[in-house]
C-alpha cells in the first residue's frame, strides 16, 4: 500500500505529520508483508533515497530483513538467492544501533551517500533497526528518520501477535512443543515507565521447558513473577502457563502476593498434580521503592546497589515449592526491603547458576554477580545486559543448554524530586 510512487521527494520539518498520519492511516488494514513497501515510500517521502526494515531473531544473534514485493536493500548487501539479508548484532553496524539503541552512521560514499541505522524500540522494547540512505544524513533528516522508525515499531508490535510471516522472519528453526504454549503467554522481553524498567531473556528459546516470566505495570505497582516448572516436557510448560494464569487471574481481582501463591498452588493440585514449581513473586511499588516478595524453593533475587552486589540483602528462608499436597505446609511469607534509586533486582532460574561447562564447572551466582555488574558498568540498557549474560552462559556450556535459564532485570530510576 504506497504512499507515493516515484523518487525521492524532500520533506520539511512541518510536512512531517502529514506522511506520518499517512503512514498511520495505511498501516490499519495493511498485510505484514506491505510493511516494506510501506517504509519505502514514506521513506522517500521524507527526503530518503531509501530504507528498509530489519527484525531481531528470537534469540537476538542476528537482524533479519523483512521480506515484501519491493523489499529494500541496503548498498552492501549481497543479493543472494533471495532469502531474507541478515546482519550479526554482534559486529555490525546495525547490530550496534540495536545493541546500544543509538542511531549509527556509515562513512560517507561517493556512489551511495550515506547510510544510517535507526534503533525501532517500541516503547523501551527494542525490535529491530530502519536501515535508510540519503546523499547526506543531516540532524534534521535524522530526526525524521527517528520519528518513522518510532510509527514503524507501533505497526509492527500490533502486526506481530498474528502474523506468521514475522513469526517465522524471527526465528531460525521450528520451536518444540512446550516452548510454543510458553511463548503464547510470555509477554514483552521488556516493558518498563518513566521510574521502573524490567527486561526479561529466556533460554534455550526454541526447547524451553518449564522456565517463564511474567511483568506489569498498574498504576504505580511493577509486578514481577518468575517460574521454573519441573521436568522439560509438555506439561512442565503447561504447568508454568498455568501458574501463569492463576496469576494473572489473581492480581487482576485485586489479590496480594500470598494470594497468588496459594491460588498458583491450588490450580497446580486440581490440573496438574504431582507437578512442582519453584517461582519468586513481587512487587515494587514505583512511587515509594518498597519491594515485596514471596520466594517458593527458588534461588534467591539479587540486589545490585552502586554497581556491586550486596551480598544476602534477598536471601530470606524460602517457603516450600509450590504444588506440593499432603503436606501441612506453613503459608508463603511476604518479605519487604526498602530500595534506593538506581537499585536493580536480579531475579533467575537455577538453569543459570547450575549450568556446566564441559569440565564440569558451574556457572555459579559469583560468575552471575560480576557478569552483570561489568555490563552495568558499561552502562548498557537492560535488554542488552541480560543478552550479553545469556551469550556468556552458552559459551561456558559450550552453546548448549541442559535446563532451561531465565533471567528478569528490575532497575528503580525514579524521576529526582
Amino acid at each position: 500500500m504506497p504512499l507515493t510512487k516515484g523518487g525521492r521527494v524532500p520533506v520539511a520539518d512541518d510536512d512531517l505529520g502529514p506522511v506520518l498520519a499517512d503512514v498511520l492511516a495505511a498501516s490499519h488494514r495493511l498485510a505484514p508483508r506491505a510493511i516494506p513497501a510501506l517504509v519505502r515510500d514514506a521513506g522517500r517521502r521524507l527526503g530518503l533515497t531509501d530504507a528498509g526494515a530489519y527484525v531481531a531473531d528470537l534469540q537476538q544473534r542476528n537482524l533479519v530483513a523483512l521480506l515484501g514485493s519491493e523489499q529494500a536493500r541496503w548498498p552492501g548487501a549481497d543479493a543472494g538467492n533471495g532469502d531474507p539479508e541478515t546482519l550479526p548484532v554482534d559486529g555490525s553496524l546495525a547490530g550496534r544501533a540495536y545493541r546500544t539503541e543509538t542511531s549509527q552512521l556509515s562513512p560517507p560514499d561517493e556512489g551511495t551517500g550515506r547510510t544510517g541505522w535507526i534503533p525501532i524500540v517500541d516503547g523501551i522494547g527494542r525490535l529491530g533497526v530502519l536501515w535508510v540512505t540519503a546523499p547526506e544524513l543531516d540532524a534534521p533528516l535524522l530526526r525524521r528518520c527517528e520519528a518513522l522508525a518510532d510509527l514503524l515499531a507501533l505497526i509492527l508490535s500490533t502486526k506481530q501477535p498474528y502474523s506468521d510471516l514475522l513469526a517465522e522472519t524471527m526465528r531460525t528453526r521450528q520451536m518444540s512443543l512446550q516452548a510454543e504454549l510458553l511463548w503464547a503467554f510470555l509477554p514483552p522481553r521488556t516493558i518498563g515507565s518513566a521510574a521502573v524498567t524490567s527486561s526479561a531473556i529466556l533460554e534455550p528459546a526454541y526447547e524451553v521447558g518449564g522456565d517463564a516470566y511474567d511483568h506489569s505495570l498498574a498504576g504505580d505497582v511493577l509486578h514481577l513473577t518468575l517460574l521454573d516448572a519441573m521436568g522439560h516436557d509438555l506439561a512442565s510448560g503447561g504447568c508454568s502457563a498455568a501458574a501463569l494464569a492463576a496469576c494473572r487471574s489473581t492480581r487482576r481481582a485485586g489479590g496480594g502476593l500470598d494470594a497468588i501463591a496459594r491460588e498458583i498452588g491450588r490450580t497446580l493440585d486440581r490440573w496438574i498434580p504431582e507437578r512442582l514449581l519453584t517461582c519468586v513473586i513481587a512487587d515494587l511499588d514505583t512511587a515509594t521503592g518498597r519491594l515485596d516478595w514471596i520466594n517458593c524453593g527458588h534461588p534467591p533475587p539479587m540486589l545490585i546497589r552502586d554497581g556491586h552486589v550486596v551480598a544476602d540483602a534477598l536471601a530470606r528462608i524460602p517457603g516450600p515449592p509450590l504444588g506440593l499436597t499432603g503436606y501441612d505446609l506453613p503459608e508463603p511469607r511476604v518479605h519487604s526491603v526498602q530500595l534506593q534509586p538506581g537499585d536493580r533486582v536480579l531475579l533467575f532460574t537455577d538453569g543459570v547458576t547450575e549450568a556446566r561447562s564441559t569440565g564440569g564447572e558451574l556457572f555459579g551466582e559469583a560468575r552471575l554477580a560480576d557478569a552483570v555488574v561489568r555490563a552495568l558498568t558499561d552502562d548498557l540498557p537492560a535488554p542488552e545486559t541480560l543478552r550479553r549474560l545469556v551469550q556468556q552462559i552458552l559459551v561456558h556450556q559450550g552453546r548448549s543448554l541442559h535446563d532451561d535459564a531465565t533471567v528478569l532485570l528490575a532497575e528503580w530510576h525514579p524521576r529526582p524530586l
